[in-house]
């Protein structure tokens, strides 16, 4: 798939909320409930979106980000439900790409690597170097040079810090390091337009800019508000890849503090910012920029904070009320009767116009993610 294009216009679309499975009008009274489904209830869900996706897609797709993504969470169902034939459509596609990635083993782009999650996963279960040989040999070309910013986009981080830490789990080495420096450049000394080393991550509002573009003071960096630009699906794309690095790094870590402190700030600033409906809109510092509800920062807000709680990072009694919305709202909202996953964006690098009606790969991948983190929560 190529790079990110940015999506032309600015108006926000207005839609109404129907046709989803318990969806109410957006100004009706209430809002969806604070207590979450039974676990038979979340698998229901994540069955009926998976099998609407994989009906609707034969072919299990290309090996860019987007694809890999879904099959990632393609993996979470499957480790859930145990269903075999969610393992063999991602082992399908793993075996139609020889487990490899776009441009190769020399390929340094967050992007690219992405593929290297499911595959890792399919690794897992079975054993066999091969499968995880090129994502290992592309990271280790990056532990070997001396460059760490190659992650000026806050997307990265979910692309490629979950197989650097997986490569870490397995294999040892210095991935793990390098992933924190890569991490830290992204964070604390990405460049603003002038060539300062400001960072992609606002401590201010404990939230990331998408890349340099969007920083405070470049010509994108303000709403047609005025107000910040914190793009919903870039911050989910990074409390995801908070979460998965945490369940795969070690305790010992000497970096995992910090990754647990920023989930948690993260997450604080997210669940403040939750719409009555209980997703979220595309501009987490500007509702009214595109507006929402928003379907693709939703389904990685809920994975985040459900692991959180899971791990004893976040408080219960604050954050499962927050999940709780997130998941109802989704289901509510979001989810057709046939399964179809709408209001998500289309592939961007900002606020852009939602539309019910329209779904993407990625999202339906991040939805499975969020099942299985609710479901952890169950009983």
């Amino acid at each position: 798939m190529k790079r990110r294009t940015f999506l032309a216009g600015t108006a926000a679309l207005t839609v109404p909320l129907i046709g989803a499975r318990g969806a109410v009008a957006a100004t009706a009274a209430g809002s969806p409930s604070g207590t979450l489904p039974g676990r038979a209830e979340v698998l229901d869900t994540m069955k009926l979106v998976n099998d609407c996706w994989i009906g609707a897609n034969a072919d299990s797709g290309d090996n860019g980000w987007a694809r890999a993504t879904y099959h990632s969470g393609n993996m979470y169902h499957y480790r859930l439900a145990e269903t075999q034939r969610y393992v063999d459509y991602t082992r399908g596609w793993a075996e139609a790409h020889h487990y490899g990635l776009i441009d190769g083993t020399s390929t340094r782009v967050a992007d690219n690597q992405c593929a290297g999650q499911a595959y890792t996963d399919l690794y897992e279960l079975a054993g066999g170097d091969s499968k995880v040989a090129g994502i290992r040999a592309s990271l280790q070309n990056m532990v070997d040079s001396d460059g760490r910013d190659d992650w000026w986009w806050c997307d990265a981080l979910h692309m490629a810090m979950p197989a650097f830490a997986a490569m870490g789990a397995h294999f040892g080495g210095g991935f793990t390091q390098t992933m924190y420096e890569l991490y830290d450049d992204a964070k604390t000394r990405a460049r603003d337009l002038h060539g300062n080393p400001t960072g992609l991550y606002n401590r201010d509002l404990s939230l990331w800019h998408r890349d340099n573009n969007y920083l405070p003071g470049a010509p994108k960096g303000s709403s047609p508000n005025g107000k910040p630009v914190t793009w919903s699906r870039g911050n989910g794309w990074v409390l995801a890849a908070h979460a998965k690095v945490l369940a795969a790094l070690p305790a010992d870590d000497p970096h995992r503090a910090e990754y647990q402190s920023t989930l948690k700030d993260m997450s604080a600033a997210i669940a403040a910012v939750q719409r009555d409906d209980g997703l979220w809109s595309t501009n987490l510092s500007d509702p009214d920029d595109n507006g929402g509800p928003e379907s693709s920062g939703t389904v990685f807000f809920v994975f985040g904070m459900a692991y959180g709680i899971s791990a004893g990072l976040l408080d219960p009694a604050t954050y499962l009320p927050v999940v709780a919305r997130g998941w109802n709202g989704l289901v509510a909202t979001s989810v057709n009767d046939d399964g179809v996953l709408g209001y998500v964006q289309e592939v961007g690098m900002a606020p852009g116009p939602v539309s019910a009606d329209h779904t993407e790969d990625y999202a339906v991948g991040g939805m499975l993610m969020a099942g299985s983190a609710v479901a952890s929560l169950t009983s």
